[in-house]
């Protein structure tokens, strides 16, 4: 599995139209192989900003990958350069190969 995640400053006062632009997109997700889950994650808030997380998980990175090199990824990133209003600089892109999962009742897989 592969996990891609990438972090948002929110300025203050704009956490609930952040969380709009989200939840109203068509996000193509559901569409492209190797594709898993994805969540939106809202973490601390600070003096200036709140912060948030894509966390999407594919199949492999290879899966991942193809998703930004496609129409899918251009569809629904079209219009994101209109939410910059919202952040503090650009979002930070985090990519990790899964080393180890542990889910209840199972023994770990590495």
């Amino acid at each position: 599995m592969f996990i891609a995640m990438n972090r948002f400053r929110v300025k203050k006062g704009s956490e609930q139209a952040f969380e709009q632009v989200w939840l109203s997109r068509d996000s193509q997700l559901n569409k492209v192989p190797g594709f898993v889950e994805f969540h939106l994650l809202k973490g601390p808030e600070h003096e200036d900003f709140t912060l948030y997380a894509s966390h999407t998980v594919w199949q492999n990175q290879s899966a991942f990958e193809a998703w930004t090199k496609s129409e899918a990824f251009r569809a629904a990133h079209k219009d994101a350069g209109q939410n910059k209003p919202l952040y503090i600089d650009h979002p930070q892109f985090e990519g990790f190969e899964v080393r180890q999962t542990v889910r209840r009742g199972e023994t770990a897989v590495a």
